[in-house]
């Protein structure tokens, strides 16, 4: 039997972040993985020449959010962020911004204008008693909205609600859509991030940096870090609302999500070590402590994090409090459907960078990913990833097809221009945020077992979610002297 400082369970991209960062304070790590490959939702692979991610993804909060700082922290090897764009609705008249402050809303001509007035009357309110510590989190979006409004501004609401939570208006709260629009930013200074975890040397240090390192000693590519440059005055939230370009720190990593996997991977130390096609069937524990695994064989440490589900915890540990099983159970999931079409030229509906939401009868999320990077898709052809919230009380492939549908509505001429399609059904976080919805304790009541991941954190979504858990989860260690 192998000791070692930490096992985590999980090679998502939160048990990637942990391994990474609690390896670069001296832990020897294991990590084991119960499939065949690593990243989890932040991965890609080749579809008939065409490198699809796991979904569509932007990344957030890139200037002073939580993966920055992991990175500037613990990366050996940077990814580069394009600059993202701008977000979109398709119209029979093509497309229109989606706004992004007051001034916007006045010309956002697709919605009327007396909608318009009242949805940024109801912003300026929620973001005002933000401001004044009114926490919004349990109050729904519909709930907060006037009920004198047309149906496509409701349809418009819902649909931005769903993308930031996975389920309707009625079941978002009004504070995730602040947050989520970035009007109300979560930032994470360097001086914060020593204060959390406690300053740390890396006690050996690379001798020599990576190539990327040296010649992009930042993160952000140009055009994305002018932007930054342009708009990084410190805004209060109504000035932002007011003027502000809410989404200048959102990017997307040039050569697709692999690039941030290999990231990752790139600079583990030879401390870590993986094991993929290896599941955990339990979790080991006397006295109420941890001591280890069970899965192809047993495995010891003092230290167990747990990236996997959450509502899955139980049954890998026996005799946990019942009441602690409740709350688990109290965790909602949603699913998503992403749709990716290699297209045999680039057409000019697609000519932008950014993503488009089309939010009359059915709501899409729509990306053409390789105007980031043309070598995502053969050459002079282009590749699109189109998502959709998928409804639980519907099956598979009723969504599947309402999807179809939907694109070819949208798009009425894509069909003939389609030269791959492959489709993906995930659960893109392990918790939503709805009104109801339960998020883990990184503390269970298991001594030294620790559960990260995007059931432990409601904060923005995806990636930038996992990276605000990993950040929380190295605190707690620290404040357990489990981190050095």
């Amino acid at each position: 039997m192998k000791k070692y400082d930490v096992i985590v369970v999980g090679a998502g991209v939160s048990g990637l972040l942990a391994a990474l960062t609690l390896s670069k304070h001296g832990k020897k790590v294991l990590v084991l993985e119960k499939g065949e490959h690593l990243g989890g939702n932040c991965n890609s692979y080749v579809v008939d020449g065409y490198q699809v991610d796991t979904g569509a993804h932007a990344i957030t909060h890139l200037i002073e959010g939580p993966l920055p700082r992991l990175m500037d922290n613990y990366f050996d090897f940077l990814p580069v962020f394009e600059d993202y764009g701008y977000y979109y609705v398709r119209t029979e008249n093509g497309l229109t911004k989606v706004p992004s402050n007051l001034k916007d809303f006045v010309t956002f001509d697709v919605l009327p204008r007396k909608d318009r007035l009242i949805l940024s009357q109801t912003l300026t309110k929620a973001l005002t008693l933000s401001s004044f510590g009114i926490d919004l989190s349990d109050q729904s979006v519909y709930d907060f909205l006037p009920k004198n409004l047309c149906k496509d501004t409701y349809d418009f609401v819902d649909t931005i609600s769903g993308f930031l939570s996975g389920k309707s208006m009625k079941d978002t709260s009004a504070q995730r859509v602040l947050s989520g629009s970035s009007f109300v930013r979560d930032s994470i200074t360097q001086e914060q991030f020593d204060a959390m975890i406690g300053k740390f040397e890396h006690k050996k240090r690379q001798s020599t940096e990576s190539i990327l390192s040296s010649i992009l000693p930042y993160h952000l590519h140009a055009s994305l870090q002018a932007r930054v440059d342009k708009v990084a005055q410190p805004f209060t939230s109504l000035e932002r609302l007011a003027t502000n370009k809410v989404n200048y720190s959102q990017g997307y990593p040039r050569k697709g999500l692999k690039a941030l996997l290999n990231a990752i991977l790139y600079s583990f130390p030879d401390t870590v070590e993986i094991k993929s096609e290896c599941e955990v069937t339990g979790i080991l524990v006397e006295s109420e402590k941890v001591y280890g695994v069970e899965a192809d064989d047993i495995y010891l440490a003092d230290l167990i994090i747990y990236t996997g589900f959450a509502t899955d915890l139980p049954e890998l540990i026996k005799d946990l409090p019942q009441a602690y099983i409740e709350e688990l159970k109290g965790i909602v999931h949603t699913k998503s459907l992403t749709i990716w079409l290699g297209l045999k030229e680039e057409l000019p509906e697609f000519k932008y960078t950014g993503s488009e939401i089309w939010f009359k009868d059915f709501a899409y999320w729509a990306m053409p990913i390789s105007n980031y990077d043309p070598s995502l898709a053969p050459k002079d052809k282009q590749l699109v990833g189109f998502s959709f919230v998928i409804d639980s009380e519907q099956t598979e492939e009723h969504e599947l097809k309402k999807a179809y549908d939907t694109i070819f509505r949208a798009l009425p001429n894509i069909e003939k221009y389609i030269d791959m399609q492959h489709e993906q059904v995930m659960i893109p976080e392990k918790a939503a945020v709805t009104i109801n919805g339960k998020f883990a304790d990184i503390r269970t009541p298991v001594k030294n077992l620790y559960i990260a991941g995007t059931d432990t954190d409601r904060r923005s979504m995806g990636i930038t979610r996992a990276s605000y858990s990993i950040i929380e989860l190295l605190k707690i260690l620290n404040e357990d002297r489990n981190l050095h």
